[in-house]
């Protein structure tokens, strides 16, 4: 027998599409015994920034928790693999508009303090490369959102930050 719906029963509701706020995950891998961050470098194929350092990122596949976002992309990039159970939010980047959001962007920054493997650069088409930096050298030339997540980060600072509302 079919399920007959009711007033009171919920209704799917529809994506909303024409506003849709792209979601995005990003990694400091930070080793605190060396007090060291990996970061890669955009190469000059990259859709966005090209030139400038960043942290692992990117953009969560429809139906992807967005650790295992983290965790997909950090092992995409670099190489190395973290455990969705390991990572711990740093910060949030709430972006009212991006290159590739025009309706706006959440970046969840996630630090993993336990990995695997060495950094590489995975992505080679899309990076220049990927190293570790020890956190008083962050270069300058730095993709300014995720810039300022990681300072954040490091001095603990404000766990959220807003980027192009005013």
């Amino acid at each position: 027998m079919a399920e007959q719906q009711t007033a009171d029963a919920p209704q799917a509701l529809k994506p909303a599409t024409d506003a849709m706020t792209l979601l995005v995950a990003a990694v400091i891998v930070h080793d605190r015994e060396t007090d060291r961050v990996v970061l890669l470098q955009r190469g000059p194929r990259a859709k966005f920034a090209q030139g400038m350092w960043d942290l692992p990122v990117g953009k969560s596949e429809p139906g992807e928790p967005i650790t295992e976002t983290a965790v997909r992309e950090l092992k995409e990039e670099t190489g190395l693999v973290v455990a969705p159970e390991a990572l711990r939010l740093a910060h949030v980047i709430h972006g009212a508009r991006g290159v590739e959001a025009p309706n706006g962007f959440l970046t969840v920054v996630f630090a993993a303090h336990e990995w695997s493997g060495d950094p590489v650069n995975a992505e080679p088409d899309k990076h220049a490369e990927v190293r570790w930096f020890p956190t008083a050298t962050i270069p300058e030339n730095f993709v300014p959102t995720t810039a300022s997540a990681l300072t954040r980060y490091l001095t603990g600072g404000p766990d959220v930050s807003l980027d192009s509302w005013a």
